[in-house]
């Protein structure tokens, strides 16, 4: 049995790698868009969004692999005002969504669900608070251009491992989640599934 993960983030690659685990990669193609629309049409909880899009991933790979299991994963950024951000197509909708955060917390909460023929055996979320700081508009300009587009593929427009930190006075929580991974209760599931050593 092998672990195919459901995704094509390289951050979220290097975690694993880095914490030694043996893994696959089979990108999954989901329609977000319409699922976060549904989501907000009947009004759920914000909190879970993030792993009905990690689950959603994980089945769409798990259906062509059924003798793995299939890590999905999904962070989502929810504003002061309840809005949900995507991940920004331009240049401009990335600039567009620093200056909504730009002097104010928002919840970035990250999921992670395994499947196993056909069936969910896995799933944990996790929020973070994150605090952006006022930053100055020769700042955004200089952000966007050492960072995009790169931070196109991260919901917010910002990666902490990189110039991105600069846009934050303060962060609460955890570390991994915040970089798209609950990685500590991930490794719990992967050692009690024998993927990496107990």
């Amino acid at each position: 049995m092998a672990l195919i993960l459901a995704s094509s983030s390289k951050i979220r690659s290097a975690l694993l790698t880095a914490a030694g685990v043996p893994f696959a990669i089979q990108t999954a193609e989901v329609d977000e868009t319409a699922i976060k629309e549904k989501w907000q049409a009947e009004k759920r909880d914000n909190s879970q969004l993030a792993l009905t899009l990690a689950e959603a991933k994980a089945q769409t790979v798990a259906d062509h692999y059924p003798d793995d299991l299939v890590l999905g994963c999904d962070s989502t950024v929810m504003t002061e005002e309840g809005a949900l951000l995507s991940k920004p197509v331009s240049r401009q909708e990335a600039a567009d969504h620093l200056r909504l955060l730009a002097g104010k917390s928002h919840i970035l909460t990250s999921a992670v669900a395994i499947i196993e023929k056909g069936k969910t055996v896995f799933r944990h979320h996790d929020s973070a608070t994150l605090t952006m700081r006022a930053f100055s508009d020769s700042f955004l300009s200089h952000y966007l251009d050492q960072e995009w587009p790169e931070i196109g593929y991260c919901v917010g427009g910002y990666r902490l491992e990189g110039l991105g930190i600069q846009l934050f006075e303060a962060i609460q929580g955890d570390h991994f989640t915040i970089m798209g991974l609950p990685l500590l209760p991930l490794l719990a599931y992967l050692r009690k599934a024998s993927i990496v050593e107990a």
